[in-house]
């Protein structure tokens, strides 16, 4: 079995190499451990094994192990700018040999490399063991769903790098509502305004795996709380946000009444 009390006493002794009082690194703090307790909640609502669950908090607590590093050498969350957090963390991980210090069972090394690789790309990868797959799909839910509560809590300058105006005067390019009526897929590449990178997080709502990572969208009526928060100001970017999330609850609900 995995011990996950050590496994957390091992983090926390990692991120205190960080300045904690950097709001980037207090952020991603909070988050790992709030990823870790949905991924724990996720695997026990599918009804896996203790071991399994074990190992859902486990990747959990390691999946943005990488983004340390990254705040501390580009001061920043974004990938394009930097590097892939992804697949940093899993060089930390098992080329610097941290994973050693987490003192587990070599047998479930694969499937946390593969778990933590998949938990930030498109999509996931093809030719997957059951195992792996399903770890994989674990993380990406429980991280989207943390990533709507840090987009409601946390500073638009953290999460974005704009101020709260810089947002609210705010626009969104054609061709990203385009992606997300017809394909429900962003393009990083074709976000040009920080009303993109916005959009770019409601359609997150489309890459869930589970029902209910579903169940906990709606109970905390995520995607219509994102529009109150931002507050766009022009008249013609509001009528297009709403139109944006009104898609989205559909597209929720048709999950939920199915």
């Amino acid at each position: 079995m995995i011990d996950i009390i050590n496994a957390k006493k091992v983090f926390k002794e990692y991120v205190s190499n960080y300045d904690i009082t950097d709001g980037k690194i207090a952020l991603k703090v909070a988050h790992i451990l709030r990823v870790a307790e949905l991924s724990k909640q996720i695997a026990n609502s599918l009804g896996l094994s203790e071991e399994n669950v074990e190992l859902a908090e486990l990747i959990g607590l390691l999946h943005d192990i990488g983004r340390f590093e990254q705040v501390r050498k580009f001061n920043t969350f974004n990938d394009k700018k930097s590097i892939n957090h992804g697949e940093y963390g899993v060089k930390i991980l098992f080329e610097d040999n941290l994973i050693k210090k987490f003192n587990i069972d070599e047998k479930y090394y694969k499937t946390i490399k593969i778990a933590i690789l998949n938990h930030n790309r498109n999509c996931i990868e093809n030719g997957l063991t059951e195992k792996e797959l399903i770890h994989s799909k674990i993380i990406r839910d429980s991280d989207k769903l943390d990533i709507f509560h840090v987009l409601l809590t946390d500073t638009m300058e953290n999460i974005y790098g704009c101020s709260d105006e810089q947002m609210q005067n705010s626009s969104f390019s054609e061709i990203t509502i385009k992606e997300f009526k017809e394909d429900h897929l962003i393009d990083y590449k074709n976000r040009k305004t920080f009303g993109d990178l916005w959009i770019s997080h409601v359609a997150y709502i489309f890459d869930f795996n589970f029902k209910n990572s579903y169940i906990i969208m709606k109970q905390n009526d995520y995607l219509n709380k994102l529009l109150e928060r931002v507050n766009f100001k022009d008249s013609k970017t509001i009528k297009q946000a709403k139109e944006i999330v009104e898609i989205g609850n559909e597209y929720m609900n048709m999950i939920l009444n199915n």
